[in-house]
């Protein structure tokens, strides 16, 4: 957006704070009568650009509040507009008062992310910036935290700028052998040049995605069912992992009777934690409507932790291939991938086993725990990030679905530019397949976004952003 269509977009106001009682509360204005509000709310001749002002907030009855008024001249300011925060005391009724008055002054109320929108449409910020802005606002660890920032700083954007700077010189490498054929066309294809550099831009993309995958795990996490005949110790185990007594726990089977959801943090990832009444067949009607619950839960899972009682001399392999047969869960090999088999009460054997469960062609060691003493978590959580594949490197970027995807898009289409340059020399094909990879990562960065998807990012926000 140009600097002039940018002065020329109506002023918006939200509260920029959390709504409560609090030493502060900011509002925040941007749009071409965001100086003139400002002044006439702080009754003001003139605001200095970057300078605090201590000031007294007025409307038509007189002083609503006191506090500090800052200016920021476009296009110095988060949404590239002139931006006006005025920070008075963090009361609602004052808060609102303060943003009344700003409407009655000439301002609109702001829509969900708006002020991110516009920092976005006046290139203050790229999608991946904005969306790294939710992120770290919506972060539950320091690891989340940290990894927005990264990504907000720039870093993601960075790498994903650099790649496409890459395919663009070698799109025009390879069009320029187009555009000037001679005999040595076909020895220019198959000289090496191009197949090296593909390879080149093909191990960063495998890099990027690799670090994108671990970025979506820590934004994301992971949903994690606990599952098991009554008794078993899930609800135990739900309260070993986060802490504290979250569930009821008794010896009576069948006193879970309905799902209970915990978010939990474990080194880093989030884990959505389910604990389900115990599988069994019952007359019981509110147990059954528990187990119904559950079976919704187990269907939805992306690792489910099966658990049985060491000491009771349950059958592993039964009780694993009654739970395919109970839940509907269909083809065992499907299960297997996302199942982690616990064996609880090792506290009450004289010595813990160390046996391997074989079901069809998969092999399975049972993690052995005791929730009563917490001996074997530390195994068994370390067990759950090597399933999920949560490794996440120090310099982690924060990263989502619709990234990882538009990442294997691209990384297909190099496969295939990559193809049609070793076996079938097409220089036209190659150089197509290299556009639509650099349109892809367009997508990420928002150098090529669809409208649609724009409001959807951005309607996620809140409102002071």
């Amino acid at each position: 957006m140009s600097e002039f269509i940018a002065s020329m977009q109506p002023t918006i106001a939200a509260i920029a704070t959390p709504i409560g009682q609090g030493g502060v509360g900011v509002i925040r204005l941007s749009g071409r009568d965001a100086y003139r509000i400002g002044c006439q709310i702080s009754q003001k001749t003139e605001l200095g650009v970057r300078h605090a002002h201590f000031a007294k907030f007025f409307g038509d009855r007189g002083l609503i509040d006191e506090g500090v008024i800052i200016y920021f001249k476009a296009p110095h300011s988060f949404t590239g507009e002139d931006v006006v925060e005025i920070q008075g005391h963090g009361g609602v009724v004052l808060q609102n008062m303060l943003l009344s008055r700003c409407f009655e002054l000439g301002a609109r109320q702001a829509q969900a992310g708006e002020f991110s929108m516009r920092a976005f449409e006046n290139d203050k910020i790229d999608l991946v910036q904005a969306e790294a802005i939710s992120d770290a606002i919506a972060a539950t660890s320091v690891a989340q935290a940290t990894s927005a920032i990264r990504s907000l700083s720039g870093e993601f954007s960075d790498k994903i700028n650099g790649l496409v700077d890459q395919l663009t010189t070698l799109r025009l490498y390879v069009e320029a052998s187009i555009d000037f054929p001679d005999e040595e066309d076909v020895d220019f294809l198959s000289d090496g040049v191009i197949e090296d550099r593909l390879d080149d831009i093909l191990n960063q993309l495998n890099a990027i995605l690799a670090t994108a995958e671990q970025g979506q795990l820590l934004r994301d996490g992971v949903n994690v069912v606990l599952v098991g005949k009554p008794n078993a110790g899930k609800s135990s185990l739900l309260n070993q992992l986060a802490g504290t007594d979250r569930a009821i726990v008794t010896d009576v089977a069948g006193t879970t009777r309905d799902t209970l959801e915990e978010r939990i943090n474990l080194d880093g990832l989030t884990i959505h934690l389910t604990d389900t009444a115990g599988i069994r067949q019952t007359d019981d009607k509110v147990e059954q409507l528990g187990i119904r619950r559950a079976k919704d839960a187990i269907h939805r899972a992306d690792v489910l932790v099966m658990m049985y009682d060491a000491q009771a001399e349950n059958d592993p392999v039964s009780l694993i291939k009654d739970l395919c047969e109970f839940n509907e869960l269909g083809e065992l090999d499907a299960v297997l991938d996302k199942l982690i088999v616990v064996a609880n009460k090792v506290d009450l054997l004289e010595s813990v086993p160390c046996e391997t469960l074989y079901l069809h062609s998969q092999a399975l060691k049972p993690q052995y725990v005791s929730c009563e003493t917490g001996d074997g978590l530390a195994e068994f959580i370390d067990h759950l990030k090597d399933k999920v594949g949560f490794h996440p490197p120090e310099n982690s970027l924060i990263a989502r679905t619709r990234h990882i995807d538009a990442l294997k898009r691209s990384k297909n289409h190099l496969l295939d530019a990559k193809e049609q340059l070793t076996t079938f020399f097409a220089g036209e094909l190659v150089a197509e397949s290299l556009r639509l990879s650099q349109q892809t990562l367009g997508e990420i960065t928002g150098q090529v976004t669809a409208d649609e998807l724009l409001g959807k990012i951005f309607s996620s926000f809140c409102i002071g952003k």
